[in-house]
This record gives structure tokens, sequence and C-alpha cells, in this order.
């Protein structure tokens, strides 16, 4: 698999799937999420209602991934996973690794060769970006995938420095 980093918008990756870091009601937000449904239109949004009507009536729970349309998206698909909220008492690597592994499978399962990530729990939900990095470099490098190119699309300087540095480092 080769690895590809970006400073950019997420929301304009020419991939074949784009990773939503979402909020557990899947029904939009801030920071990414609030970007991806903003630029790729209702058709997320409905899509999102469906599962929450259907699968996912508490939400999608932290860690798990699904997809849908992309919508107004340049890509096919958005994945959507949930990080888990930083806690300095509580180690929640594992499910931060999680999201990413998740993710890699719904992308096989649907048959995308292109996936661009951002750093998951990163922003909003407040995980240090070194750590967040080195966890999200080594889990995708290390989680068996039919995915073909990944690319971690990173919305500031400091963080794709931070994602440059684990992925040197691996």
């Amino acid at each position: 698999m080769r690895l590809a980093l970006a400073l950019g918008d997420i929301a304009e990756a020419r991939v074949d799937a784009v990773v939503n870091a979402a909020n557990s009601s899947l029904l939009g937000g801030g920071g990414v999420d609030g970007a991806i449904h903003r630029k790729g239109g209702p058709e997320i949004l409905s899509a999102c209602r469906e599962l929450r009507a259907s699968h996912y009536g508490k939400g999608l729970p932290t860690g798990r991934a699904v997809a849908t349309t992309a919508g107004r998206l340049p890509a096919r698909w958005v994945i959507h996973t949930v990080g888990p909220v930083w806690s300095p008492t509580e180690d929640r690597s594992a499910l931060l690794a999680s999201c990413y592994r998740e993710s890699l499978g719904v992308a096989d399962e649907l048959g995308a060769r292109t996936v661009a990530f951002p750093a998951i729990s990163a922003g909003i939900f407040g995980w240090p970006v070194r750590s967040a990095a080195e966890i999200a470099v080594e889990t995708v490098k290390n989680t068996p995938t039919k995915v073909a190119e990944v690319s971690f699309v990173l919305f500031t300087p400091d963080v794709l420095e931070a994602f440059t540095s684990a992925a040197g480092d691996h």
C-alpha cells in the first residue's frame, strides 16, 4: 500500500472513499464532520438518517465504521467513524486504532482502492496530535487491506508535520 500525506480539505479529496471523523449521532457536527456534510449536501445526511432509523438507533459506537454515499463530494463514498474523546486518565488508544482498522475493512467491502483519512480525534476530541499521528500511521501500515493508497489529508501544517514525522518513524 502507498501512503501519502497532504495539507488540505478532505472534503475535496479525489479518492474512492473519504473517512469522516463523525460524532456518534451521524447527523453532522463541527470540524471534518461538518465540512463533509456541508460540501457533500443533503444526500449524506439523508443516508445517515436511514442508518439511524435502521441499524444504529442509538448512534454509531466509538471505534466502529459505516459507509454512505458521498453525495456531491468528488469521492464515491463516505466512511463514517467515531473516534474516542481523549482522556488523560484512561487509555483509549485501542478505540482510536479501531477507527482506522474498521474504516479500512469497510473500504475493502466497498471495493475502494483509494482512501483519504483525516486526523481522527485530534481536533475537537482533544487527542494529542503526535500520539494521534503515531497511532494512525502504525495502524494503517499494519492493517491487511486491498486498498492501494491511503492518504492522510490534514487541515493544518502542525498536524501535517506530526503525521510526516510519524510516517518517517515507521
